[in-house]
């Protein structure tokens, strides 16, 4: 369950960014993709859709992937996603084939750039809060 809402959260954070954060946007410039985020054994899929300088994402696989990041299970895919160093956790669990990508390695490298967009973003919001 918190797999499944942290991808949700994902895809709320991303269409925001998308309206208003240039730096964001900037990234999204040029592509016209679809990527999706899901658990190996298929129980839980997300995919995102980057068009016209926006994102959106929707519940479920996507038909054809541009790429796509498969967790060995729910709780593993959120302990990555959440993890401090999500970069070392990543590279771990690729090593250790608990992730699996499959489709264009270097759009998932764009892909770990863009979420550093939604991570400052989201802790300067948690200073203004303090």
């Amino acid at each position: 369950m918190k797999f499944r809402f942290l991808l949700w959260m994902l895809g709320r954070l991303m269409a925001k960014a998308s309206r208003d954060n240039p730096a964001f946007q900037q990234q999204l410039d040029g592509k016209d993709l679809t990527f999706q985020l899901h658990t190996l054994d298929g129980k839980l899929a997300r995919h995102f859709v980057v068009k016209d300088q926006r994102v959106t994402s929707k519940r479920g696989p996507a038909s054809e992937p541009a790429f796509a990041i498969g967790f060995k299970d729910a709780a593993y895919g959120f302990a990555t996603m959440s993890a401090k160093n999500k970069q070392l956790a990543f590279m771990q669990g690729i090593q250790n084939k608990d992730i699996q990508i499959q489709g264009n390695p270097a759009l998932v490298i764009w892909f770990q750039g863009l979420t550093k967009h939604l991570v400052a973003k989201r802790k300067s919001v948690e200073k203004k809060a303090a």
